[in-house]
C-alpha cells in the first residue's frame, strides 16, 4: 500500500478567476438588480455619494460605472434639479447586449463556434426584412435611407462602414416590431462583425449599398415578399466574398457576412 501523500498541487484544478475591479463589481451589482426586477423601470437610482456610501466606494467609481450603464441601455440620466439616474425600460438594445455578452462567452470557451452563430445571424434576417416591410414606419424609412446615403459616402475601408452596417440591419430588425428577434440580430450581429469577413473590393462595396437599397424600397413599399427576395439575394452575394482568411477557424463556408 502507498501511503505516500497525494500532490494537489498537480491533480487539482485552478480555481482562480479574474477579481472585478470596484467599477465592474458595482456596475455588476446593479445590472443584475435590474435584470432581476429587483429595480423596475423607472425607479430612481439613489444619489451618487449615497450610492458610494452603499458600496463603499469613491464617487467617481461611481459615477464610471452609472456611465457604463448607461451606454448598454439600463439606466438613462436626467439632468436638473429633479434629475439622477433612472432606470430604464429594458428594451431590445439592453437584451442584446447581455445576449452578446453571454455568446461572446461562448465562443471564447468553445461552447459553440463561429460557423454556429454566424449561420443563426443569417437566417434571422430574413424575417426581420419581412416583418419590417409590414410594421415600418415613414421615420423608419427615413432612417434607413439615411444610413444608406451615408454609406454612399464612404469608401470601403473607412473606419465606420462595419458600424454603418451594423446600424442598418439592427435597425431593420428593430422595425419588426419583435424585440426577441431585435435583440438576437444586435448581438449575433455584432459578435460576428460580418463586414470584416468580407474581401470588399470598391466593386462590392459598391454592390453591397445597392443591395442595401433595394432592401429599404421593398421596405418602403410595404412588400414582404419584394424584402424577403432582396435580402436572400444580398446574403447569397455577399457568401461569395467571404474570404476564407479572415474568418475565425472552423467556421468554414457557413459563416456568412450580410
Amino acid at each position: 500500500m502507498n501511503d505516500r501523500p497525494t500532490d494537489l498541487s498537480v491533480a487539482a484544478p485552478k480555481l482562480g478567476q479574474r477579481v472585478l475591479r470596484p467599477r465592474e463589481q458595482v456596475e455588476e451589482a446593479i445590472k443584475e438588480a435590474v435584470l432581476d426586477g429587483r429595480l423596475r423601470a423607472g425607479t430612481k437610482l439613489p444619489a451618487e455619494s449615497e450610492l458610494a456610501r452603499q458600496f463603499s466606494v469613491s464617487r467617481p467609481t461611481i459615477r464610471e460605472a452609472l456611465s457604463s450603464l448607461q451606454t448598454k441601455g439600463l439606466i438613462r440620466k436626467v439632468p436638473g434639479m429633479h434629475g439622477g439616474s433612472f432606470v430604464q425600460a429594458v428594451d431590445y438594445k439592453a437584451l442584446g447586449q447581455v445576449v452578446q455578452e453571454s455568446m461572446h462567452n461562448l465562443l471564447k470557451l468553445g461552447g459553440v463556434d463561429f460557423e454556429e452563430v454566424a449561420l443563426v445571424r443569417e437566417h434571422l434576417e430574413v424575417p426581420s426584412v419581412m416583418l419590417a416591410a409590414g410594421n415600418r414606419t415613414e421615420a423608419d424609412v427615413a432612417e434607413l435611407r439615411g444610413i444608406v446615403k451615408e454609406q454612399k459616402s464612404r469608401s470601403v475601408d473607412d473606419p465606420l462602414v462595419p458600424e454603418l452596417d451594423a446600424r442598418f440591419h439592427t435597425a431593420i430588425a428593430r422595425m419588426s416590431g419583435n424585440r426577441v428577434l431585435a435583440s438576437l440580430v444586435f448581438a449575433l450581429h455584432r459578435e460576428t462583425e460580418p463586414v470584416h469577413h468580407l474581401d470588399l473590393s470598391p466593386e462590392v462595396g459598391r454592390e453591397t449599398v445597392a443591395q442595401h437599397d433595394r432592401i429599404v424600397k421593398a421596405i418602403a413599399d410595404g412588400d414582404a415578399a419584394a424584402g424577403e427576395k432582396a435580402i436572400k439575394e444580398h446574403l447569397a452575394y455577399l457568401r461569395e466574398h467571404v474570404s476564407p482568411a479572415s474568418v475565425p477557424s472552423g467556421a468554414g463556408a457557413g459563416a456568412t457576412a450580410d
